[in-house]
């Protein structure tokens, strides 16, 4: 059931009449990675980037899936000083591999609109 908001109320004698409108969903008002499930094979998480709001920097020890629930251009900062810029569309899902030994990196948000992507990183080497 979709959550409403009282738009209107009109009341005639006898009668009450309501109209409801759906509520709008809250942007998220910080960058931040939100733990989903983790077993002993994958640990997965929701990541939301605000524009002008990287991740701090991290790294990934083993390959992951991104499934982009809200899509944009995500560029990917090495702290060496490189970069690659991936464009994820809603609905698609993208294969990154684990990092290189000791390389850090931050994910920004080239656009103007927040990206929310579902993070699936396998535990172990293939």
């Amino acid at each position: 059931m979709e959550c409403m908001k009282l738009h209107r109320a009109l009341a005639l004698p006898g009668i009450v009449l309501l109209a409801f409108q759906p509520l709008t969903p809250q942007q998220p008002t910080q960058t931040q990675r939100i733990p989903q499930f983790e077993n002993d094979e994958v640990k997965v998480w929701k990541s939301i980037v605000l524009p002008n709001a990287p991740l701090a920097m991290h790294r990934h020890e083993h390959g992951r899936v991104i499934v982009a629930l809200a899509g944009g251009t995500m560029k990917i900062v090495e702290q060496s000083g490189g970069s690659e810029t991936h464009d994820w569309e809603t609905g698609k899902a993208y294969w990154l591999p684990k990092n290189a030994p000791g390389q850090m990196h931050a994910d920004v948000n080239a656009g103007d609109k927040p990206i929310e992507v579902m993070v699936v990183e396998l535990k172990h080497d293939q």
